[in-house]
């Protein structure tokens, strides 16, 4: 399998399995409905390791553009190769939440809350306050990048047998967190999704919400730098 192909098909494992899990739990007339934050954050988690344990070997199984900013700006992947993973990381994204939206369809086509509905999507702030939202995404990614590059060295992005750690990790990010935010740390899981709630043809969607689409867009990327830079003064 190509290194292409590959993020493509571990962030559509995360993103479906991911997304998939909150459909199960916010939509109407679903088994799993009202499950509860844990049974969120053990599904992303799980969904997580899925897709590192299925592509690590073949692309480092970045699956998230902050992992891959950071190796780049560390030095440890090489800056031509950054925009083919961020587009693979994209159309991932965009596959995996097409398959939450055809698994859920009738619970989608009966649920009329549009904010249980994007949340299936795309990341919301329990409180919107955008700087503190901003402020939240930042230190979680921070957190997060700064114990990947740990669990990754040396090697170039996360191999098979990283994706337990990777996995707890993510879970440990969402219960600790994950309550302001809805903890995105990763802009295609947030943006990838976003774009598919705005094209599918949901009965009671309501708005995409962009006005708030920068915030899990740019804070995990500022987040990453920051890591790399703290990293590199641990060393």
């Amino acid at each position: 399998m190509s290194p292409f192909l590959a993020e493509i098909v571990g962030t559509a494992f995360v993103i479906l399995l991911g997304d998939g899990v909150v459909a199960n739990v916010v939509l109407k007339n679903s088994k799993g409905n009202q499950g509860g934050w844990i049974v969120i954050t053990m599904g992303w988690a799980m969904a997580v390791f899925v897709g590192v344990y299925c592509t690590g070997r073949y692309s480092g199984a970045h699956l998230n553009p902050a992992v891959t900013f950071a190796l780049a700006i560390k030095g440890d992947f090489p800056w031509t190769s950054v925009p083919g993973y961020l587009l693979a990381q994209m159309l991932g994204a965009m596959t995996g939440a097409t398959g939450v939206w055809l698994c859920y369809k009738k619970q989608f086509d009966i649920t009329t809350d549009k904010g249980a509905i994007l949340g299936t999507f795309c990341t919301a702030p329990a409180i919107r306050s955008v700087w503190y939202n901003f402020l939240t995404e930042f230190l979680a990614t921070t957190a997060f990048i700064l114990a990947i590059l740990y669990i990754s060295k040396p090697a170039v992005g996360i191999g098979s047998l990283d994706a337990l750690p990777v996995a707890f990790l993510v879970l440990a990010i969402g219960l600790s967190l994950g309550g302001p935010t809805g903890y995105a740390i990763n802009p295609a899981r947030d943006l990838g999704p976003r774009i598919m709630h705005a094209i599918l043809p949901i009965p009671s969607k309501g708005s995409s919400d962009w006005a708030y689409a920068w915030v899990p867009l740019l804070g995990p990327l500022a987040g990453a730098a920051f890591a790399t830079i703290i990293f590199s003064l641990l060393k």
